[in-house]
């Protein structure tokens, strides 16, 4: 200890200190804002053929009853965007947004997403824009989905293919999607 200062004065410093630091919080520009991404991927699913965009949102603040987010999904095979709607359960802790079944997703190409979040009477409380980018191309997926059923039966269209790839198979237009 340091001579001449009494312990209850270096003790008083130290909890000053730690509730100066515990005072300091980047509040950053989420001043307002209702909720944050807090993830957002490409999953590729490949026993059911699938991929779908999935985004996570935080709540920062208390949500509100009857709140919906309403998800805006660059398609990648072209086209309108698409829209999912979801509501948001206040008791939870987050919120999950996935999109239907995607065609056409095409590795490190920038895929545009729009969130609202919108009031029990309509009104936009807050917007939410952001791209998202495959590591993987959709070529990636089998033809057909390996399994059939909640039991995970096997494909009888796949017999003789284990990889999920059938000679001949028709693929996606993915030409307006470039």
């Amino acid at each position: 200890m340091l001579r001449g200062l009494s312990p209850s004065i270096v003790v008083g410093a130290a909890l000053f200190a730690v509730v100066a630091l515990g005072a300091c919080r980047d509040t950053g520009n989420a001043e307002g804002k209702l909720f944050e991404i807090s993830g957002k991927i490409f999953v590729f699913n490949y026993r059911l053929a699938r991929a779908t965009y999935v985004v996570t949102l935080r709540p920062l603040q208390p949500m509100g009853e009857r709140q919906v987010a309403v998800a805006s999904f660059q398609d990648p095979a072209g086209g309108a965007p698409l829209v999912v709607e979801q509501k948001v359960w206040p008791k939870l802790d987050k919120v999950t947004l996935e999109s239907p079944a995607l065609t056409c997703v095409v590795k490190n190409k920038p895929y545009a997403i729009a969130i609202s979040i919108k009031g029990a009477d309509g009104a936009v409380l807050q917007k939410i824009d952001t791209t998202l980018m495959s590591t993987e191309d959709q070529s990636v997926l089998p033809d057909r989905p390996l399994v059939i059923d909640q039991l995970y039966t096997a494909n009888p269209d796949l017999v003789g293919h284990p990889d999920g790839k059938l000679p001949g198979e028709p693929k996606p237009d993915c030409s307006k999607g470039s």
